[in-house]
């Protein structure tokens, strides 16, 4: 089964015309009458597009068809890349904790206050959380850094005070990372 979803909403020509060519598109598609299923339905869907003639307010994720007469291939054309725009910006984003870490964008965001990251800070901060444990310093440099061990250097606690320090002036937070014995750690 297609992991794209099409709902196509109050349009039931479109839906015709669609089923006819579910066998040769990429998507499964999905007609919905009434906002109240509509609702119901998107939440149980990760991956879909709303193909609609008139924008649903307090919905994302839609398609709104207004010119037509439209070539059909030129629409999927058109769906295809929706699909690829929501699936860019949902794989930039990833929470931790009560933050918004938007790795395109470099930002790290908590109740509307933003705070630009460096690229290896957003990297240190990916790849801490991806642990529940300490990450020792050697392997920051190492995985994050791209440093040899053996190399003598504090670019890592530097860069780590730095990030703290932000994220403490940015935030008020003075636990997001925290330093122990044997390395840094997101709890």
């Amino acid at each position: 089964m297609n992991n794209q979803n099409i709902i196509v909403y109050r349009f039931n020509v479109l839906y015709q015309i669609l089923k006819e060519l579910e066998g040769e598109i990429p998507f499964n598609i999905i007609e919905i009458l009434d906002e109240k299923t509509l609702i119901y339905e998107i939440k149980n869907l990760n991956n879909y597009l709303i193909i609609t003639k008139k924008q649903i307010l307090r919905l994302n994720n839609q398609f709104i068809l207004q010119q037509l007469p439209i070539k059909i291939f030129k629409m999927i054309e058109k769906l295809n890349i929706e699909f690829l725009k929501f699936q860019f910006v949902e794989q930039s984003q990833v929470i931790i904790k009560d933050y918004t870490i938007d790795i395109n964008g470099r930002e790290m965001t908590s109740k509307n206050v933003k705070l630009k990251l460096t690229e290896k800070e957003v990297n240190t901060i990916i790849y801490l959380s991806r642990f529940n444990k300490p990450i020792s310093i050697n392997e920051l440099q190492t995985k994050v850094w791209d440093y040899h061990p053996d190399i003598e250097t504090h670019t890592v606690e530097t860069h780590i005070y730095r990030l703290r320090k932000k994220i403490s002036k940015n935030f008020l937070d003075d636990n997001f990372i925290i330093s122990k014995n044997d390395g840094y750690q997101i709890k």
